[in-house]
């Protein structure tokens, strides 16, 4: 379950049909974070506005959210009715928020859609949620493995790096941290959004994992030259002084004959 609001004529997006306006709890949301508390009963009431010249069929209303391009949450409600042309039509929703303490964890951006009979959207509203679910959650384990995954990153690139095994071509090392700095900055898009400091947007998320992955390319690109394989594949001494014996014995024979 998920909880979202939008102020009052929230024009739709491009190619949209309907106007909403969306309330929860007989209040108006505008700008404003929504505070979601999973376990708490919830009203929301959808308002559809329709300015063309003939009525339109909504089937469902859709609750869902997103961050890095991933749908965290999503629930569908079927709610059949008409709006008339140039009228409007609300219908109001109680929601059980349950099961959104396992699915997501603090900041989230989230909207409400109405669809038609084939599941296209109609009309669509957006907020960003302050859901106080458990780090154990959907979102929660997702930022922990992320977590996980950027450290073994970092550490393969750091101990190639000690141990002289990267690539002698610059580009190559560059390549080898790359992973590493996306990362990075997938992991600092949702620690900032757990911690309930900046929402997963894309003006958001995208300049932060670019950052951090052009900052590991160019630690990469910067990082020192290799150990010569030469040094490393040089002849020990035992295998020469056996190279220069034979030597010896081969010229001593040839001046004996």
């Amino acid at each position: 379950m998920v909880l979202l609001g939008a102020s009052p004529a929230v024009a739709a997006g491009s190619g949209e049909a309907l106007k909403i306006a969306v309330t929860i709890d007989g209040q108006n949301i505008g700008d404003n974070t929504v505070a979601v508390e999973p376990g708490e009963p919830v009203e929301l009431a959808v308002t559809a506005i329709n300015n063309g010249s003939s009525s339109i069929r909504v089937r469902s209303v859709r609750l869902s959210g997103v961050a890095l391009a991933l749908t965290f949450f999503s629930y569908d409600i079927m709610v059949p009715f008409d709006v008339p042309a140039g009228g409007r039509a609300t219908r109001t929703l109680e929601l059980d928020l349950a099961a959104l303490n396992g699915q997501a964890i603090g900041l989230l951006p989230a909207s409400v859609e109405l669809l038609d009979s084939q599941r296209e959207t109609l009309g669509s509203a957006s907020t960003v949620t302050d859901v106080r679910g458990s780090i154990w959650s959907v979102y929660g384990v997702f930022g922990l493995a992320m977590l996980v995954l950027t450290v073994l990153a970092w550490a393969g690139a750091l101990l190639a790096l000690a141990r002289h095994r990267l690539s002698p071509n610059r580009w190559r090392r560059a390549l080898r941290f790359l992973p590493a700095g996306v990362g990075t900055g997938l992991v600092a898009v949702v620690t900032l959004s757990v911690l309930r400091l900046v929402p997963p947007e894309p003006v958001v998320e995208i300049p932060v994992v670019l950052g951090a992955a052009a900052i590991a390319l160019l630690l990469g690109y910067l990082t020192p030259h290799p150990a010569p394989e030469s040094v490393v594949d040089a002849p020990d001494d035992d295998f020469t002084m056996g190279l220069t014996t034979r030597q010896f014995d081969a010229t001593t024979e040839g001046y004996s004959r």
